[in-house]
């Protein structure tokens, strides 16, 4: 019954897919420490992601009760909820005993980093919001760690919450570095099992569907991302699974300005950790990029810069519109060079790429903007081909620059947006970094 316990405190779970016996679970039931509630309301709310649009709650004759049933559209790539699903929880106060942790970082905060962090440490301990609005490189995970600390220690359940899988797969491993005694449970799309009450959770939002007045304490990572910042529904997941009274934290390098009018208390962090200014991108032509890499051949402002970074054994990150694009453009640059790697959404192997762009097996890496944020490479090279698209807004552009010299030994680096026409949002991304770097 424990591990039960320890499964389902703070989850909202499909009850055919828990990992234990139907026994063990039929007996938590009659004992009253698991609930039961059916997917779908009375209503035609999905319980698990509180979807009602009919749009999304759709009619359909269900094979498993023999009647008609609603399921949910929104969040079936999750396991279906319908009308007859059942969905199990713990329903008794939690009995788990308070865990050890222990901390193991042996880095130094600036006077800025230090001052944000009290500041986050206070605004948790009054249950308040707070923004950290840092620019890309302050440290911003660093200046969260004793605020971590501190919510452990008082047995409080920590949950962070990145927009996408590859934050995730990146803060995890550093978070069981600096907390080595802390069960902490990494959770995504098909990630693997996890065991054991997990009081620090680093989770995909789309994952907070399946949590229910779990958390203390609420970390929004990235908080400007796609899907978050666009999808209402997960913005609804992070309430649903925090507890009522749970601070919440809000990390990002640019965030709205409704967000910035929602939250009073505010840490601003415009500096690198290493004091270093950001690299300014610049803006290079490439007239009708389109057409030349349909015509089979790499524009040769972009081959020069990609032979360039070879020669000088600087890894490098292309970042393109669509992934049409990175597929056709893939075939050529592998004729520069064989082991250049093409990365997207849809390529399970992206995780594994970018492992060996980071361990110099590899000279760069052609990416659309998943790899915009969450991830660090020293001394990596950025450019951006077509940065006039609309999908590269000021944020994404901004954020996509800010991989480059994120490093205390490589500071520096090339940051260049190649265009078909310069538009309003690069302009804006340079004027916003050109700004960071003033202070102000």
């Amino acid at each position: 019954m424990k591990q039960v316990e320890a499964f389902l405190v703070g989850r909202i779970w499909l009850r055919n897919f828990v990992p234990f016996p139907n026994e063990l679970v039929d007996h938590a039931i009659q004992l009253g420490a698991v609930s039961v509630s059916l997917g779908i309301t009375k209503e035609k709310q999905c319980v698990r992601c509180l979807e009602k649009s009919p749009q999304k709650i759709i009619s359909f004759f269900c094979a498993a009760c023999q009647k008609n049933c609603f399921y949910c559209r929104h969040c079936i790539k999750m396991g279906r909820i319908s009308s007859c699903t059942e969905l199990i929880t713990w329903a008794l106060t939690s009995t788990i005993p308070l865990q050890n942790h222990s901390f193991s970082w042996n880095g130094q905060l600036t006077p800025q980093q230090e001052r944000a962090s009290q500041q986050v440490q206070k605004s948790i301990l009054q249950k308040k919001d707070h923004i950290v609005y840092a620019v890309c490189g302050a440290g911003k995970t660093e200046l969260l760690f004793p605020a971590i600390f501190a919510a452990l220690k008082n047995g409080q359940r920590v949950c962070i919450a990145a927009p996408r899988t590859d934050v995730v797969l990146e803060l995890t491993p550093r978070l069981r570095t600096v907390f080595p005694e802390t069960i902490i449970h990494s959770l995504y799309g098909d990630s693997p099992e996890e065991t054991g009450f997990a009081q620090l959770v680093v989770a995909t939002t789309h994952q907070l569907y399946r949590f229910n007045k779990a958390f203390d304490v609420m970390i929004i990572d990235e908080a400007d991302a796609f899907p978050y910042s666009y999808d209402e529904a997960l913005k609804r997941a992070v309430l649903k699974a925090k507890k009522n009274n749970a601070s919440t934290v809000y990390v990002s390098a640019t965030p709205s300005d409704q967000l910035l009018k929602q939250v009073v208390n505010v840490s601003k962090l415009f500096k690198r950790f290493h004091g270093h200014s950001l690299p300014v991108p610049t803006f290079q032509s490439l007239w009708r990029y389109e057409k030349d890499f349909a015509k089979g051949k790499i524009p040769k402002k972009l081959e020069n810069w990609v032979n360039e970074r070879i020669e000088k054994k600087e890894p490098f990150l292309l970042f393109f519109s669509t992934i049409e694009l990175i597929e056709d453009a893939i075939v050529l640059f592998k004729k520069i060079h064989p082991l250049i790697e093409a990365v997207h959404s849809q390529d399970v192997n992206r995780k594994e790429k970018v492992m060996k762009l980071r361990q110099s097996q590899i000279p760069g890496v052609l990416t659309s903007t998943i790899l915009e944020r969450g991830i660090t490479i020293p001394n990596v090279q950025v450019a951006v081909i077509g940065a006039d698209q609309p999908i590269f807004d000021a944020a994404a552009l901004i954020q996509i620059s800010g991989r480059v010299g994120r490093s205390r030994d490589y500071p520096d680096g090339k940051i260049i947006f190649f265009h078909d026409g310069i538009t309003h949002q690069m302009d804006k991304a340079k004027k916003t970094i050109t700004f960071y770097n003033g202070g102000q």
